[in-house]
């Protein structure tokens, strides 16, 4: 990983799921002796699964703590409000009268996009490689899992898996190529200022650039889903210089599609 992480929680009943958790992922447990940049911690929550994951920078001047929420936040006014079937990120991956494509988004994050495709009733499986990102997200799609008004689309929805993405496209069989293959990379960020939002700054920190992007835009198109679409801030120019054939801009934001 590109900085130091640790684990912790405060909650005794929750001490084994930590140690666990250190186990699998290979993080340590915050101790008095260990130096470190970012805490992943784990606190006691009032709803299956019963704990509550964030991240926090160190140090006393650190913006707060990121978590991922599903039910309530951006995501919740972005599910309500974001425009339904006709807005950009819809149009762009395929959806119309009648179609909900299959997706597989390759770059999870904090699965906001996917969340929407979920919503307008794609199947999708979100694929995220990074130990720590996905443990935010894991949690959060479980909490959202049980919860009354989204709970039945999560579940049926979203499936979350713990790998790398190249890897896995290149194990599909010809039957489990989606619709569409969706990218998100991450984007160099320009400067360290409040302006950047802290998830990115983060995001950044832990997980480094996505230096491998080009090479999973080219596995996807290999594998010839109807789609490939590729999320890029408005002015950059195509991921690898790959000319789209397509391109649906929104404010900030341009989908590149590759058919």
């Amino acid at each position: 990983m590109a900085t130091n992480i640790a684990l912790h929680t405060e909650q005794p009943e929750l001490q084994s799921l930590v140690e666990n958790k250190s186990q699998i992922y290979q993080i340590p447990v915050l101790n008095d002796q260990l130096q470190t940049d970012y805490i992943l911690d784990y606190a006691s929550f009032d709803a299956p699964p019963g704990y509550l994951v964030t991240l926090q920078k160190t140090g006393k001047q650190s913006p707060g703590a990121v978590m991922v929420d599903f039910v309530e936040g951006k995501a919740a006014h972005r599910r309500l409000y974001g425009g339904g079937r006709n807005q950009p990120l819809a149009r762009a991956i395929g959806i119309k009268a009648g179609v909900n494509p299959t997706v597989i988004d390759t770059t999870a994050g904090l699965g906001r996009d996917s969340f929407v495709m979920a919503c307008l009733g794609c199947k999708v499986k979100l694929l995220e490689r990074n130990p720590v990102i996905y443990e935010l997200l894991n949690n959060g799609i479980e909490r959202a899992s049980y919860d009354d008004s989204i709970g039945d689309l999560v579940r049926n929805n979203m499936q979350l898996i713990n790998c790398d993405a190249i890897n896995y496209l290149d194990h599909l069989t010809a039957q489990q190529i989606p619709n569409t293959i969706y990218l998100d990379p991450m984007y160099p960020l320009r400067n360290k200022t409040a302006l950047v939002k802290k998830e990115m700054r983060y995001f950044h920190d832990i997980a480094g650039k996505d230096s491998d992007a080009v090479k999973l835009l080219q596995k996807a198109i290999d594998c010839h889903p109807k789609r490939v679409v590729v999320k890029r801030p408005k002015s950059a120019l195509p991921l690898g210089e790959l000319k789209p054939a397509a391109s649906i801009e929104s404010k900030n934001t341009r989908y590149d599609i590759y058919f």
